[in-house]
C-alpha cells in the first residue's frame, strides 16, 4: 500500500502523507510514468477525476458506476445503536428463538475477545483495499457471473462510539466519501455533492464485515434464531432481523418506499465467530408523475474470515461480499451482480485525538442542516 506522496514542489520538502492510502496495483494504472501517476493522484484526492482508462465494472457511464461503487461500499444498515446498551441479557422469560439467540451472541462475545475487551474501545481506524468485479445489465432472472477486469482500490474508516464515523475509498480513479456526524448520516462522491440519507444516524454496513465485534453483538442481540446452515463447510447458527414497518416508513420518501429490509448473521457452531453477514432490501419507486412503478431488490452477501487478534480482539481481516441487483416492474425484470474482495491492512484502536471535529459533514450538506433547523 502507498502511504507516502513525495513532494515535487520542494527537493528537500518532506513527503505528504496520503489521506487514504492506495494499493501499489493502482498506482501503476494511474499513469504512464511516475510523474504522471502523481499527478493524477493530486488531482483524485481533490476530489477531481483522475486519469485512467478502466472497465468501469461493466458499466455506461460514470454516474452508473458511482451509483454502483456507492452501493456496495457505503451502504447502511437500518437499525440505529445505542452507545451503552449492554452486551448479554437474561434469557428467562423469553420465546425460545430470542433466548437462543441471545446465547448465541454472548457465545460469539466470548470468541472476538470478552465483553471488558470490547467495552475498552472508544474509537478505531481500519485501513484495506479492495478488488472489484462486475457483471453487465442482464435481462430476466437467470443466474449471472462477474466478467472483464477488476477495479483495485483502498480505503479508510474511522469510527467514534457508535453514531461518529467516516469512510473515505478510491477505486479506479474515483472516490466516495461516507459519514456522520450523529445527526446525520450522509455521501458524496466525485460527481455528486454531498448528500443526507432520510432518517437517524446510522452505521455503515461494512462495520459488520467482522470490523466492529461490539456493534454486531448489539445488533443481534434483538434478533432470533431460525436454524442452522453449512457456510463453506463450516455448522453455523442463523440469526434474523427484520426492520419495523414504523423504522422503513422514516427512511422511505414520497417517491421511494421501502418494503423490507432483513438481515441475517451466521454463526460457526465450532468457534462461535461471525462467518457471514448477509441482507435484503426491496424498495418500490414511482415516478414524480406516479404513472410508472420499479422495484429494486438488493441482496449483499459478505464472508468473513481470517480472524486475527488486535489488542485483544478478534478481527476478521478479510473476505468476500457479493451485491445483486434486480429490478422489476413494468418493463422485463433486469439484473446485474457486483463481486468485492477485501483484505484489511492495518487496524488500530483508542487513537488519541481523535474529535468530534473529524466526523464534520461537507460544508454545503451542514448549511442545509442549519437552514432546516433555522
Amino acid at each position: 500500500m502507498r502511504k507516502l506522496c513525495p513532494n515535487y514542489d520542494k527537493e528537500d520538502g518532506l513527503d505528504t502523507v496520503l489521506e487514504v492510502p492506495i494499493p501499489e496495483e493502482m498506482f501503476d494504472s494511474m499513469g504512464s510514468n511516475v510523474a504522471s501517476r502523481w499527478h493524477n493522484m493530486r488531482a483524485l484526492m481533490r476530489a477531481q477525476t483522475a486519469t485512467t482508462q478502466q472497465c468501469l465494472l461493466q458499466t455506461i457511464s460514470d454516474t452508473e458506476f458511482m451509483a454502483l461503487l456507492k452501493l456496495v461500499c457505503s451502504p447502511l444498515i437500518p437499525f440505529q445503536l445505542q452507545p451503552d446498551q449492554p452486551l448479554t441479557r437474561p434469557i428467562r422469560h423469553c420465546p425460545i428463538g430470542a433466548s437462543i439467540a441471545t446465547y448465541i451472541v454472548q457465545q460469539y462475545v466470548a470468541a472476538v475477545g470478552g465483553q471488558d475487551a470490547l467495552n475498552s474501545v472508544s474509537n478505531m481506524c481500519a485501513v484495506g483495499q479492495v478488488k472489484m468485479a462486475g457483471s453487465e445489465m442482464h435481462q430476466g432472472d437467470d443466474s449471472i457471473h462477474t466478467a472483464g477486469k477488476s477495479e483495485v482500490g483502498g480505503f479508510v474508516l474511522w469510527q467514534k462510539n457508535p453514531d461518529l464515523w467516516y469512510l473515505e475509498l478510491v477505486v479506479a480513479g474515483y472516490k466516495v466519501s461516507a459519514g456522520s456526524d450523529g445527526k446525520v448520516a450522509w455521501s458524496q462522491s466525485t460527481y455528486q455533492p454531498g448528500h443526507a440519507n432520510r432518517g437517524p444516524p446510522r452505521l455503515m454496513r461494512r462495520f459488520f464485515q467482522g470490523l466492529h465485534p461490539r456493534c454486531t453483538a448489539n445488533l443481534f442481540l434483538e434478533a432470533e434464531c431460525t436454524g442452522d446452515k453449512k457456510i463453506n463447510n463450516e455448522d453455523c447458527f442463523v440469526l434474523m432481523l427484520d426492520t419495523d414497518s414504523g423504522v422503513l416508513k422514516a427512511q422511505s420518501s414520497a417517491n421511494t418506499e421501502i418494503i423490507h429490509h432483513k438481515i441475517w448473521g451466521y454463526f460457526s457452531q465450532r468457534t462461535g465467530l461471525l462467518v457471514k453477514f448477509e441482507d435484503t432490501k426491496l424498495v418500490k419507486m414511482k415516478s414524480p408523475k406516479g404513472d410508472d412503478t420499479v422495484f429494486w431488490e438488493t441482496s449483499i452477501e459478505s464472508v468473513l474470515g481470517d480472524y486475527k487478534y488486535i489488542e485483544g480482539i478478534n478481527i476478521a481481516h478479510s473476505g468476500k461480499t457479493t451485491a445483486t441487483l434486480f429490478r422489476h416492474g413494468q418493463s422485463r425484470p433486469h439484473k446485474r451482480k457486483i463481486e468485492e474482495a477485501w483484505r484489511i491492512e492495518e487496524v488500530d484502536f483508542n487513537i488519541c485525538g481523535l474529535s468530534t471535529d473529524c466526523f464534520l459533514p461537507p460544508a454545503d450538506l451542514k448549511r442545509e442542516q442549519e437552514n432546516a433547523e433555522q
